[in-house]
């Protein structure tokens, strides 16, 4: 049997650790929400509807557009990154099998950052669309 000491030890270690797991569950969603971010609409000359955002998973940065994008129709679509020093990425179609749409994908390593997510056509060597983000996109 337990003293009145004893249990009290307990019960206050109890208490501490239930208040600290607490507050690590508060402070998750808060971490979780600052490594998203949503660009601006799309506009260009077929692409002017829906955004993309740019989130964190696994340690992979991932953009993925808003369920409000629409395939723009052309010929060969493909996702377009630009960095903050103007270098441009041309990454996988957007287009794939059948009428499906490839509405996310994970950024390569050699991608330092991202200043606006473009969809070009990459048959008629042409950007449909782009869309900045308020603030550059750091991937490293």
């Amino acid at each position: 049997m337990m003293n009145t000491t004893t249990r009290r030890g307990l019960l206050s270690t109890l208490f501490t650790g239930a208040l600290v797991l607490a507050g690590l569950a508060a402070v998750q969603p808060v971490a979780r929400a600052e490594s998203m971010q949503t660009s601006r609409k799309f506009a260009g000359a077929k692409v002017n509807d829906g955004t993309v955002t740019h989130s964190v998973v696994n340690g992979k940065h991932v953009l993925a557009l808003s369920a409000d994008f629409k395939d723009p129709g052309t010929p060969d679509p493909h996702w377009q990154v630009v960095d903050s020093k103007g270098n441009v990425y041309l990454l996988q179609r957007i287009g794939i099998k059948g009428d499906k749409v490839n509405t996310q994908i994970t950024l390569p390593a050699y991608v330092k950052d991202v200043a606006k997510v473009q969809i070009y056509c990459a048959w008629a060597e042409a950007v449909l669309g782009e869309a900045t983000f308020d603030k550059t996109v750091g991937t490293n």
